[in-house]
């Protein structure tokens, strides 16, 4: 059986790590190896005395939150952010004991399982935050304190108290039962953009500065700013920590030129994804001959098509129809017709050698032999951004995880990480 160029086909891997077949021919391989180089190439962007917390929202931003929150944790991250309690909770069901923010609030009904599982949470303004503060003050006699966060509005628009109602917000918080002050943050609108940046990062410091030495006596108030673009980017402060998000999976923001002050740091960073398919029909068809839905592409001459089992309801988005190639023995294909549900033809009549067949190994992120296609190139193809890209990943997607040359896990929809 033929598989990539440059390793053994994905049958023979699983195989002898004593795993079990995958359940379709298409998957996402992660490398924890690259993740782990990740985390050390942004402590030094980070710098010393600086948290890394890397950030595992949506699935670890496509990758699998749990192998990844276990290989980060592995790796000495200092903690991790989510978007929303389940997440959370998702972690802390796993094992993975490092300190987890929420980066929005929670419902009121949740903040004892928060507070119980030591779960930090995001304030703001509004109904919200009087709600979480309410449901706290009730807690039961002897349950953990929530850990909470204030988050600074600065420009995006988006959530927080504005920089001039921090100190009484603070005071609020400090004031109310059943909660301790964890830490205060903002988030950039445009870390590609020196001027916003550096605005958005002195009215945080405006909006902190009255806080200086006020902190809990049983715990320092944490100062966080900067996700990948405003580490990378370096025109923003690190303050106490920073919470690394596309960059922890090997991606620079699209858009972001990075200075010279980070380059070393960015030029370490290893993308952990690969996505790779198999074949599950090749076949010559005649000129003339329409390919997928509403033939929107036709064969102008006799062609070889691969049926590669993968589509929208993967991730692989209906935009790129007709705008995308595969690599197949190291060269590549252009992909054609309509995107479906489920699968998405490769054009491979002019592959070199002996004719493409269903033994066939291809990539469409990754790289095989000397050829790479980017998560950067397709979202450029499909009109998007990369994060987008990686985190649309369908969790029907099977994932192989891969650590010093090893398969050592696999998650598909029918059992759970072990």
């Amino acid at each position: 059986m033929s598989g990539p160029v440059d390793r053994a086909p994905i049958e023979e891997r699983l195989a002898a790590a004593g795993l079990p077949p995958l359940p379709r021919m298409a998957w996402l391989e992660i490398s924890l190896d690259a993740l782990a180089g990740n985390l050390a190439a942004l402590r030094l962007a980070a710098g010393p005395g600086v948290a890394v917390e890397p950030v595992v929202k949506a699935d670890a931003y496509g990758h699998g939150a749990i192998p990844v929150a276990r290989a980060l944790q592995t790796a000495g991250a200092d903690g991790l952010s989510v978007a929303t309690l389940d997440e959370a909770l998702e972690l802390r069901a796993a094992g993975i004991v490092l300190p987890v923010l929420v980066l929005y609030p929670v419902p009121a009904a949740w903040v004892a399982e928060a507070a119980a599982r030591s779960i930090a949470v995001s304030l703001g303004s509004g109904a919200a935050t009087a709600r979480i503060l309410a449901a706290a003050a009730s807690l039961p006699s002897g349950t953990p304190a929530l850990a909470v966060h204030l988050e600074v509005e600065t420009g995006l628009g988006r959530g927080g108290v504005l920089p001039e109602a921090a100190a009484e917000t603070v005071s609020l918080i400090r004031r109310s039962r059943g909660v301790r002050l964890a830490g205060i943050w903002t988030h950039l609108s445009a870390a590609d953009n020196p001027h916003l940046t550096l605005l958005q990062d002195e009215r945080f410091g405006g909006a902190v500065a009255p806080l200086a030495g006020t902190a809990d006596p049983d715990a320092a108030v944490r100062r966080h700013l900067a996700g990948s673009g405003g580490l990378l980017g370096a025109d923003a402060r690190r303050w106490d920590a920073i919470r690394a998000g596309l960059s922890t999976y090997g991606l620079i923001p699209d858009g972001l030129a990075v200075p010279q002050a980070t380059s070393a740091a960015a030029s370490g960073l290893r993308p952990v994804m690969r996505l790779c398919a198999r074949p599950v029909r090749v076949m010559e068809l005649p000129t003339g001959h329409g390919v997928s839905y509403g033939t929107a592409f036709t064969t102008e001459r006799p062609s070889r098509i691969a049926t590669l089992p993968l589509g929208y309801a993967d991730g692989w988005h209906r935009a790129l129809s007709n705008r995308a190639e595969a690599l197949v023995r190291g060269v590549r294909v252009p992909l054609v017709g309509r995107v479906a549900m489920d699968a998405v033809m490769a054009d491979v009549t002019d592959v070199p050698g002996a004719p493409v067949t269903e033994d066939d190994e291809f990539v469409l992120i990754g790289e095989q032999g000397a050829e790479r296609i980017t998560a950067h190139e397709i979202a450029s193809a499909g009109g998007t951004i990369s994060y987008e890209v990686v985190a649309g990943m369908s969790r029907r997607m099977p994932r192989v995880y891969d650590a010093a040359g090893l398969t050592v896990v696999v998650r598909t929809l029918m059992d759970s990480v072990s």
